[in-house]
């Protein structure tokens, strides 16, 4: 019986942590979906616009903000980031394990 006490709190738990980080964004995120759909001038737009954007917000003057108005540019931010990431151009990421790995491979094919 504590067994399964116990597992229902640690269940509990982790739907609670996850509820609580999860985004609740009033405007999402454009999808995949929305930017394959974009012809290449709408999406450079979109980008020189959010790259605007996020220069203004650099070269503010953020010391007589108040904090909420601190919280909403980061927020701000954030969703820009989000969005820039769905127009990023992608690319292959290799770990430095994975590296080795493949030197390895070449050195005994070899």
């Amino acid at each position: 019986m504590k067994i399964r006490s116990g597992l229902l709190m640690l269940l509990l738990m982790v739907v609670t942590t996850f509820a609580e980080a999860a985004p609740n964004n009033n405007e999402p995120v454009k999808s995949k979906k929305e930017v394959a759909a974009m012809t290449p001038a709408e999406r450079d737009a979109r980008v020189a616009t959010i790259i605007k954007r996020v220069e203004e917000i650099k070269a503010m003057d953020k010391s007589n903000l108040s904090r909420s108005e601190r919280k909403e540019l980061k927020k701000e931010l954030r969703d820009l980031n989000k969005e820039a990431r769905v127009f990023g151009r992608g690319g292959i990421y290799l770990s430095v394990g994975a590296i080795l790995v493949i030197i390895l491979i070449l050195i005994l094919v070899l």
